[in-house]
């Protein structure tokens, strides 16, 4: 019978992680089970195949352990654009489908992410920079090829996030999709808003 630790690793073949990267993946695996009522720091340590109270040794409580969760999602790198592709805009486009599948396939993971913090975290604090940055240095590259039109690109970043979020929303709640309300998916209205932008 596989043990809690080994179920963990086998997310990671070729590597070999720390206590604290077993016990955040065990943490985000408890979560996309049941939301965050889920995740508990005993739980959490047997999953991951430690005592029950290694994880106060890297934790302070669950909030912190739930904000390194938060700061592991926001410093996935983004998804590639497709190959043959070297548009700004196809980047950012694709940036923003990552975004969607992620959140699709991780909405108790993406409404943690997104949701209101009452920790105060440094390493959630500098992945949600450094996010936000790469988010806003697409939009300037397809603002500097004309992909997209000229103005401040902290506020057009800002509205195409806002977008994309508002169509998981919509979409997690059943208020979106293809074949139904909206009759589109939130990557078709992520790309109608680009094309709109571009035109």
């Amino acid at each position: 019978m596989r043990r809690p630790v080994d179920a963990v690793n086998a997310h990671y073949p070729e590597v070999v992680l720390s206590t604290r990267d077993r016990l955040i993946d065990a943490a985000a695996r408890l979560l996309d089970q049941g939301g965050p009522a889920a995740v508990t720091l005993r739980e959490v340590g047997r999953l991951a195949g430690v005592s029950h109270n290694a994880p106060y040794k890297h934790f302070a409580d669950k909030e912190d352990l739930l904000a390194a969760v938060a700061a592991r999602e926001l410093a996935r790198p983004p998804r590639p654009a497709r190959r043959g592709s070297g548009s700004p805009a196809e980047a950012l486009s694709q940036m923003m489908h990552g975004y969607v599948d992620w959140a699709m396939r991780h909405p108790a993971r993406f409404k943690l992410t997104f949701g209101s913090w009452s920790v105060d975290s440094a390493e959630l604090g500098a992945a949600a920079t450094a996010a936000r940055t790469a988010l806003v240095a697409a939009v300037s590259a397809a603002q500097a090829s004309r992909d997209l039109p000229q103005g401040d690109p902290e506020r057009l970043a800002a509205l195409i996030q806002a977008t994309t979020h508002g169509a998981v929303d919509l979409a997690l709640s059943g208020h979106l999709a293809r074949s139904g309300k909206g009759h589109a998916d939130p990557k078709d209205l992520v790309d109608d808003l680009l094309g709109y932008l571009s035109s």
